[in-house]
């Protein structure tokens, strides 16, 4: 196991961002919030496939990824890691079904409506 933490990714990130965006990757997608938040959509299905087909070796380095893009995103919107972690610790002792049905209930995340069989209109 490494010693190698989230916090350590949010540090890196933030020293690179300050590079020139001809000069580092990360500055680019921390200046572009849309470019990050693209790159990260794409890693998460590259992810998702991995994991699908059971790929572990691919599941491993997509999901660095992600992390990675998660944390570009982040920092171009300035969310810092700590309000995300803050945010998970307020979920957890809950079940994922009552914290679910609870982000529902306070309209975090209203249900969608099946519109299949209305030929996909509402």
């Amino acid at each position: 196991m490494t010693g190698f933490t989230l916090d350590d990714l949010e540090r890196n990130l933030s020293a690179r961002a300050q590079a020139a965006p001809e000069e580092s990757y990360t500055a680019r997608l921390v200046a572009d919030p849309q470019r990050a938040a693209k790159k990260l959509g794409e890693e998460a299905v590259e992810a998702v496939i991995a994991g699908a087909t059971g790929d572990r070796a691919a599941l491993v380095s997509e999901s660095a990824d992600v992390l990675y893009h998660l944390m570009a995103l982040l920092a171009a919107r300035g969310v810092p890691l700590a309000e995300v972690m803050a945010e998970l610790k307020a979920r957890t002792g809950r079940s994922g079904l009552a914290e679910k049905a609870a982000r529902t209930a306070e309209g975090v995340r209203a249900p969608r409506e099946d519109t299949s069989a209305q030929g996909g209109r509402p």
